[in-house]
């Protein structure tokens, strides 16, 4: 086999080549039709939202609200899940959470939550951003510690 052999299953067809006259079928208008912006050389219409010349639709619809750009987002954890993939771990860090495959990456903040089955008999120190009230008790509770990080 020779790589400088291989060629693409394609076929061989040019597009059209518009304005080239009469008798090729594209000539004249150049299947734009006759006048209006379509017509012409640079129009950028129809965008999305284009209205015909009225007002477009995103400036039509009500602005509601607003979006906080520098919310901070957490990777939620819950108790429960913690107790089921990690066994006898002294320390839970982002680092033991993230070999655990219960969060993405270790460097971005962490939060733990309660929601939880059955009894939480985990005696550890858990280390996360974030503790939800719930949680933080349940731990304690438990005979752990809870510690916040400061990153």
């Amino acid at each position: 086999m020779d790589l400088s052999k291989i060629t693409l299953k394609t076929k061989n067809k040019t597009g059209k080549r518009l304005g080239r006259g009469t008798g090729s079928g594209w000539g004249k208008t150049a299947s734009r039709g006759n006048k209006g912006a379509g017509s012409r050389s640079g129009n950028v219409w129809p965008y999305v939202g284009f209205n015909g010349g009225n007002i477009p639709y995103a400036r039509k619809m009500p602005k509601r609200g607003f979006n906080v750009y520098s919310k901070e987002a957490f990777q939620v954890v819950n108790l429960n899940d913690i107790q089921e993939r990690i066994k006898d771990a002294k320390e839970i860090d982002p680092a033991a959470l993230k070999a655990a495959k219960l969060i993405r990456d270790a460097d971005m903040p962490v939060k733990i939550l309660a929601k939880i089955k059955d009894k939480f008999t985990f005696k550890a120190t858990f280390k996360a951003d974030k503790f939800s009230e719930k949680a933080k008790k349940i731990i304690e509770d438990a005979g752990g510690k809870t510690e916040c990080l400061k990153r």
